[in-house]
């Protein structure tokens, strides 16, 4: 019998009550959370590429940080879970492209900032270095485990691509935003 298994991607957040559900993602420089409440056996993941997204649509706001916790917290609790007693483990903010900065440091920051100031219990972490990394993820036990991919190359590539969609996104923002238009 084959485990049903859904793919985490960027901008996505998935919770399931279903014991045989497997949930996996590939990470560079994003950050995914998997958090669950052991008694109610109930749990998610995230995969979110930026920490914040201020002014940002419907369309990417889960691609932030702040969005996709806010959303993993709450299908938890919506699906039965209690807030005091979600259990987490975080992955990702590698290095693996040093033309894009400090993303995944930044990303580091954020996610371990958000699990501090919301008083989550982060009961362990694989964050930063140069590598990337295949997760996978059981939501109602809270099994994880993590593969270092060796070849990071696919995924630079698309954190490369996503880089410069988001910087021309930027650019057309900040012009728009200069115009005399108003929006109701």
């Amino acid at each position: 019998m084959q485990t049903p298994t859904r793919t985490v991607i960027q901008g996505d957040v998935v919770i399931s009550r279903d014991g045989d559900t497997l949930l996996t993602t590939l990470l560079g420089s994003c950050i995914s959370v998997c958090m669950y409440d052991p008694l109610a056996q109930v749990g998610g993941m995230n995969h979110f590429l930026l920490p914040s997204g201020d002014g940002c649509d419907n369309n990417t706001a889960l691609r932030f940080g702040v969005n996709a916790m806010e959303k993993l917290v709450n299908g938890i609790l919506s699906a039965g879970g209690r807030r005091e007693r979600l259990l987490c483990k975080a992955f990702g903010g590698a290095a693996i492209v040093p033309s894009l900065g400090h993303i995944g440091k930044e990303n580091k920051a954020f996610v371990l900032r958000y699990l501090a100031d919301e008083h989550l219990s982060c009961v362990s972490q694989s964050l930063g270095g140069t590598q990337a990394r295949r997760i996978r993820f059981w939501p109602t036990t809270g099994r994880a485990q993590q593969n270092l991919v060796e070849d990071a190359g696919s995924v630079g590539i698309q954190e490369q691509i996503y880089n410069k969609k988001e910087a021309a996104f930027e650019k057309k923002w900040k012009n728009t935003q200069d115009s005399n238009i108003e929006l109701f």
